[in-house]
């Protein structure tokens, strides 16, 4: 493939560890935020010291503060931004752009308030005569691990095929490799919704659980999210993929996971305020909990495990109670979808 102009939009730790991607297939990256001293540092040292400490970055990776600049003559543009915020760095870019671009996301969340996938919001604010069909990057992936250059195979979703193969073609390389999948709400929510599963994995461990509750939770948490997609219109499986399963077990079984760390914490009796102003990075699973619950709760899903977090977090319910009332919910059937055909 020939050379790509690449914008990544947010200098966090996984924007950061795909710009290096990018660069080391030889593309022009140029990264954008909005804290001046984390892009001067990317520029003079090439060091994002807030997320990796000894990590270097290659030269020719530029950071910009000025959006105008970062998107001038760019063929694609990767958003990487705190869900809270895609809405209104999407409207930002649909002011400045004046050239049709692959749009991808690398994101996991749902839009609190709207409940929206991060994919229709850039479908929303970008003008269909500026872009591709949206590309979603999404799977097991840890940003630590991929900056060191640890093997790592993710999945690139679009209802476009041509653009999903255009995403796999600029990343693929020997340590990081990406499956096309025409299942955007599939691979989209089992992204956002695994958060809430791990922030409940790392729960389970702060309170002393062993690996037994580590798989139930782990199982029966991808059961219940599958749920929910599938009523959102996903395909069930999407869900025993690298975007389901896979990303299930890096986010709910690693400290990597910012979502497990948070559990965890909670587990052993930390307050919500405290984890989320000692972690310093957002935590994705806690405000996707009450989009996960509201949806849940609209559409008629059963979701006990993402309930009893919801209770634990926006209620105040002890955590230990709830996980007691789940061991005593109902007694069901596991093959779920199979008992649905009858």
């Amino acid at each position: 493939m020939t050379k790509q102009k690449v914008a990544v939009l947010g200098p966090g730790s996984w924007g950061t560890a795909l710009a290096q991607v990018l660069n080391d297939n030889g593309h022009e990256v140029r990264i954008w935020g909005n804290i001046p001293e984390q892009i001067d540092e990317i520029n003079e040292k090439h060091m994002n010291t807030l997320y990796f400490k000894d990590i270097v970055l290659d030269e020719k990776i530029k950071a910009y503060k000025d959006l105008g600049q970062t998107l001038d003559g760019v063929d694609a543009i990767l958003f990487v931004v705190p869900t809270k915020v895609t809405r209104l760095v999407t409207k930002q870019v649909a002011e400045i752009l004046d050239h049709k671009v692959v749009v991808m996301h690398a994101s996991k969340g749902l839009e609190p308030g709207t409940h929206e996938r991060l994919s229709t919001i850039l479908e929303e604010e970008i003008p269909a005569d500026l872009r591709s069909d949206i590309v979603v990057v999404s799977g097991p992936s840890h940003a630590e691990e991929t900056i060191v250059r640890d093997i790592t195979l993710i999945t690139a979703a679009s209802k476009d095929l041509e653009a999903a193969k255009y995403v796999q073609a600029i990343f693929s390389n020997h340590y990081f490799r990406l499956y096309t999948n025409q299942d955007v709400i599939g691979v989209e929510t089992a992204g956002a919704l695994k958060n809430i599963i791990a922030v409940g994995a790392g729960a389970l461990h702060g309170m002393g659980y062993g690996d037994n509750a580590k798989a139930a939770i782990i199982t029966r948490g991808l059961a219940e999210i599958t749920r929910l997609g599938v009523k959102m219109g996903a395909n069930p499986l999407t869900y025993s993929g690298l975007s389901g399963v896979g990303d299930l077990i890096v986010t709910g079984t690693s400290v990597h996971s910012r979502n497990w760390r948070a559990g965890d914490a909670l587990g052993r009796g930390e307050k919500l305020e405290d984890v989320e102003c000692n972690m310093g990075m957002v935590i994705e699973g806690i405000s996707t909990t009450k989009v996960a619950y509201e949806l849940a709760q609209q559409l008629g899903v059963y979701m006990p495990i993402t309930s009893a977090i919801y209770k634990a977090i926006y209620e105040g319910a002890d955590i230990k109670e709830s996980i007691f009332n789940m061991m005593s919910n109902e007694l069901r059937s596991e093959n779920e979808w199979q008992d649905n055909k009858k």
